[in-house]
């Protein structure tokens, strides 16, 4: 039904294809769409990515999600447009990409030591598999971006807090770009890398003190990776990288 899709921005192929559908009747009012997994196959693309169409479809008003039902198709005529967070935040411009960075450093490290208690084997299974695909990805931004991603949202989902998981969800669009920027940076990916390993290994070991800390210590390198300076709250929370 759907063609998959090779483009820095996924999402935005994916919600032209599926508002396709919908304005040609294919999909109609009160349908549902696939299971957000069944979606990213079909596609050939993340979960993160087809999270981010979903949202964008939403703020069309063409979709509605229902925590425990599913995401249906509306008739748009009730369903205000939300302003994406992506609009009033410009990453990479000062201000903007300190502000994304502070958020993540009160956000993160708790996650990760809640995902370290709370965890099912589903969530390690997606994170070791976006590892895996970040390690086949040293080279391919697209590649790697989108299993960071994945990762980081796997870890929103195993501290099984639907709010978490919604703010985490929220600011999607905004860490696709700071990912692009720490990219940039030859030695980035693999930094980066050597800490999402030691998190997973953290959390595989049920051990939410050192998820914490690798945490803290990741988000100190993606400061260092993006050069965005130093906040009084990251002198806080962040250590050295050991």
């Amino acid at each position: 039904m759907y063609k998959i899709v090779r483009t820095s921005r996924l999402y935005e192929q994916i919600v032209q294809q599926i508002e396709e559908t919908i304005l040609k009747g294919d999909l109609k009012p009160g349908d549902q769409l696939p299971a957000e997994r069944d979606l990213a196959e079909q596609f050939g693309v993340s979960r993160t990515a087809v999270r981010e169409a979903v949202k964008a479809l939403r703020e069309k008003g063409l979709v509605e999600a229902y925590t425990g039902r599913g995401t249906f198709v509306t008739n748009g005529t009730s369903h205000a447009i939300r302003q994406s967070l992506d609009l009033m935040v410009k990453i990479g411009q000062g201000e903007g990409a300190s502000s994304l960075a502070e958020v993540r450093e009160i956000l993160e490290p708790e996650i990760a030591a809640l995902a370290a208690v709370r965890a099912e084997e589903q969530h390690l299974g997606t994170m070791r598999e976006a590892v895996a695909v970040m390690d086949a990805s040293l080279d391919d931004a697209d590649g790697f971006i989108e299993a960071d991603l994945d990762f980081h949202l796997s870890l929103a989902e195993a501290a099984a807090n639907p709010i978490i998981l919604s703010l985490i969800d929220s600011i999607v669009g905004l860490l696709r770009e700071q990912r692009l920027r720490t990219f940039q940076n030859p030695s980035g990916p693999q930094r980066g890398q050597y800490y999402h390993r030691r998190i997973l290994e953290a959390v595989e070991m049920r051990n939410p003190e050192q998820a914490r800390s690798e945490m803290r210590a990741h988000l100190q390198q993606v400061r260092e990776d993006s050069r965005i300076p130093s906040g009084g709250a990251e002198r806080i929370l962040s250590r050295p990288a050991s």
